[in-house]
């Protein structure tokens, strides 16, 4: 790699730790990275030669590893909301095409576990040892799973550590971050990403834009006392190196709306909601209500629940924290918020999926209910540093954690 390539990283650091944000107009090609409407174009471009040979060759060349993998980068980055029934049509040509093959069952694996079906990855993960797939080629989609759904996170969190400095790279200290912000060690999770910015050598954006993102949420919404100001910034860095970035525009927008710039977090979220992104559709709702504009404000937000339901009756449990968050807000359907909180709850028992479930118990009046779930939540993770500092170690039986929020001030989770 070109010392060129290298030392814009380092400035990168610099600026990050002197707490400069860098200006929302700086294009992402002062980064040193591909700019960001090149690397989406050569996505979409790589993804249908993905589908192209995997239709000709009958999977033999590697293509359907590469369109799990840009499948993924398009919802995480871009909010295609069509990407999960795509992998999962790739699913199951694979299992029709190759049942017997141990790559067909790692790979949907991966889907699965990407889609919050995590006892059925977990099904494929062994189906595809038997067939020969070895213990390191399916560890990662195993941590992943564990760490997903909270289950011996100490184990997990020593595997992270050791794979982070004997593999190191990008790849390794990404999640190690996500999971000492689970644990609430948050000072240490900010470190891990700029060590993961550090020892970043390529030029494609998608993995700083990450990066980015996610320190902005650590700043803005996990950390006990948030620094919006500081969140702000990351999330402009995200979007100087990806300005397509929707899960970053949304964040942005909702600050620029507390502090009033309606407009600006309009333009944000525009780009969004005309693609079908049900979150984008439903803050903007709330910042054209803001403005006043009522009647396109009801649009986006039907817009809102055409797409959570549609996502919903395709792939309940990988939006159903999303949706109940909706239907708890704007959607104004308590029980359908409930019946959803629960569903991911019992999916995936984290910190705030109890959160989540507590919050629509109280709202809807389920006082036994939200009673049970705040014991269990502190037998199950009462000793953790994330829960100390959360909500739920404040709350009192059958009381809400936080009072009810108007408008896009609401506490946000994020997967």
């Amino acid at each position: 790699m070109p010392a060129h390539a290298i030392r814009p990283i380092g400035l990168f650091l610099g600026l990050l730790f002197l707490g400069i944000g860098i200006a929302p107009g700086v294009r992402a090609s002062t980064l040193k990275t591909t700019a960001g409407d090149i690397a989406v174009s050569n996505l979409e471009s790589s993804l249908r030669v993905a589908w192209s040979d995997y239709l000709r060759f009958a999977g033999k060349n590697g293509a359907p590893d590469r369109i799990v993998q840009i499948e993924q980068l398009k919802a995480q980055f871009l909010g295609d909301i069509e990407s999960p029934d795509r992998l999962d049509h790739l699913a199951a040509e694979l299992r029709h095409h190759e049942p017997d093959a141990g790559e067909t069952y790692l790979l949907s694996a991966r889907i699965a576990a990407y889609l919050h079906r995590f006892e059925e990855a977990e099904a494929d993960l062994r189906q595809a040892g038997r067939r020969g797939v070895r213990a390191a080629m399916t560890e990662p989609v195993r941590l992943s799973i564990q760490q997903a759904t909270g289950k011996r996170l100490a184990e997990v969190l020593a595997v992270r550590r050791r794979r982070a400095q004997t593999i190191s790279g990008i790849d390794e200290l990404l999640p190690l971050a996500a999971l000492l912000v689970d644990l609430g060690e948050y000072e240490e999770a900010d470190r891990v990403y700029a060590r993961a910015l550090a020892q970043y050598r390529d030029v494609s954006p998608f993995p700083p834009a990450w990066v980015c993102f996610q320190r902005g949420v650590l700043w803005g919404e996990r950390m006990p006392a948030p620094q919006p100001e500081r969140a702000r910034r990351y999330y402009e860095m995200a979007l100087a190196y990806l300005p397509t970035y929707v899960p970053a525009r949304v964040h942005l927008a909702e600050l620029y709306a507390r502090r009033g710039a309606l407009a600006k977090a309009e333009a944000l979220l525009t780009p969004g909601a005309r693609r079908g992104d049900p979150e984008s559709r439903w803050r903007l709702a709330q910042v054209l209500k803001e403005q006043g504009r009522a009647q396109e404000a009801q649009e986006q937000l039907l817009g809102a629940k055409a797409s959570y339901d549609r996502l919903l009756a395709r792939h309940e449990l990988a939006f159903a924290d999303h949706a109940a968050e909706f239907y708890l807000g704007d959607g104004n359907d308590m029980l359908k918020a409930l019946s959803l909180a629960r569903r991911n709850l019992a999916n995936r028992p984290t910190l705030r999926a109890f959160e989540l479930a507590h919050e629509a118990a109280v709202r809807v009046g389920e006082r036994r209910l939200a009673a049970n779930l705040l014991a269990e939540a502190r037998a199950r993770l009462g000793n953790t540093k994330a829960f100390r500092v959360s909500t739920l170690s404040r709350a009192r039986t059958g009381h809400p954690t936080a009072a009810p929020s108007e408008g896009m001030t609401r506490p946000r989770r994020t997967p």
